[in-house]
């Protein structure tokens, strides 16, 4: 475990009130797990604690601020946003991450949900083994289908290529991305580091059972979001680096709060791919969501975290934080949630690059020790990296860095 280092008391702290900051604290250090609303909908690689992201919403922003994440991932901090009243504005390089977040903060209408319950009904009954499976041919020709036609695997995407074709059969373009989130959902619990992969009547059943409950979660999500109204959620695919020329900021607004977890420097996470047989990467992901991979790992975490001293990682992260700069104020605080393969050069290096974009970190009030401010740091339970220098772990430690711009 990577203890917390004492800061300087010159440090700046937040200007919180110590209820808020108390509260911040314990859900940062929160090891509940994941749920609610539609947060479930995908088992996104470093995802956020939604506990971390609203009391993050609730201390620093009030109903109708503005809330950007510019590495959106699994969405997150979007439908907390749209779940809190706050307008939210999401940008990921990852065509999947944008996919997911898109759907996990659509707003779908009863009429919708009643479809999408039959359509949860039907999809069972669509997945035959005796019957073909069409694949999307330009996907498997480019070889989104990787390792999945071997004797273990084939009907697995079988039944996942017929539920597909089954959401298609909905013509509708938001049921369908809907209707292909249950079945990513499905395919990543079949699939995606299993040892002994399910059976094809397991796989229904749990097709079945993920859709409605999906349906419940966006039928929950539409209720707090009617009853917050108003709030409007932006979801970008694009780099970080130019954020600031996008349209939605051409009008001068501001966001109150930046709350993001960019890639992780040294730290192997595979956001792009599901691993099978062992270890065997697939992109199958990209072919069940209708949408195209990028060039490689380097492409989704900011450079080979092989280079020396992670160096292209670091001047593209100085590049993103100049881009994030732009689009804040000194009203704006940026939270940021980090790992490090190796904290004691990588931290501070990190805190030198955010420092040379023009922000100054600060610190919160720690109620039992206000001596001694200290760093906030998070341990996530039961996740899994392949971290450089470090190898196989079974938890990860997580900075929580708080930033503002310089005066």
């Amino acid at each position: 475990m990577h203890r917390s280092r004492p800061q300087s008391t010159t440090s700046p702290e937040l200007r919180l009130p110590q209820a808020l900051a108390d509260q911040l604290i314990q859900a940062a250090r929160s090891s509940d797990s994941i749920s609610g609303l539609t947060h479930n909908f995908y088992r996104y690689p470093a995802r956020f604690s939604p506990a971390l992201v609203r009391a993050a919403i609730r201390a620093f922003t009030e109903p109708g601020d503005l809330v950007l994440d510019p590495f959106v991932g699994g969405g997150t901090t979007l439908v907390e946003a749209l779940a809190g009243g706050r307008h939210g504005i999401g940008t990921d390089i990852s065509a999947l991450a944008t996919f997911v977040s898109d759907v996990k903060t659509t707003i779908y209408t009863e009429s919708e949900l009643r479809k999408l319950r039959r359509w949860a009904d039907r999809v069972i009954q669509s997945i035959d083994m005796s019957a073909s499976a069409d694949v999307h041919e330009m996907y498997e020709d480019a070889g989104y289908l990787r390792h999945l036609n071997g004797a273990k695997t084939w009907r697995l995407r079988n039944a996942t290529a017929q539920a597909l074709t089954c959401a298609k059969r909905l013509k509708d373009v938001r049921l369908e991305k809907f209707a292909r989130c249950a079945v990513l959902r499905t395919a990543q619990w079949a699939l995606d580091g299993r040892k002994v992969l399910p059976s094809i009547s397991s796989f229904r059943m749990k097709l079945r059972e993920h859709a409605e409950e999906m349906i419940n979660g966006s039928e929950e999500l539409a209720r707090v979001a009617h009853e917050r109204k108003g709030a409007m959620i932006h979801c970008l695919q694009r780099a970080t680096q130019g954020l600031e020329l996008e349209s939605v900021f051409q009008n001068g607004r501001r966001p109150r709060l930046v709350i993001t977890s960019p890639p992780y420097p040294g730290v192997h996470v595979l956001y792009h791919r599901w691993q099978i047989h062992g270890g065997k990467e697939t992109p199958a992901p990209f072919w069940i969501a209708n949408r195209l991979d990028g060039d490689g790992a380097a492409y989704y975490t900011m450079g080979d975290r092989k280079t020396h001293a992670h160096s292209t990682y670091f001047v593209m992260l100085r590049s993103a934080l100049d881009s994030i700069a732009a689009v804040c104020d000194r009203n704006t605080t940026l939270v940021q949630v980090v790992a490090f393969s190796n904290p004691d050069w990588q931290l501070p290096r990190y805190l030198s690059v955010a420092d040379d974009a023009g922000f100054q970190e600060h610190f919160l009030s720690m109620s039992n020790d206000s001596k001694s401010p200290e760093r906030l740091w998070r341990t996530v339970p039961n996740r899994k990296w392949y971290a450089h220098q470090k190898g196989h772990t079974t938890g990860s430690q997580e900075a929580v860095l708080f930033h503002k711009l310089k005066s």
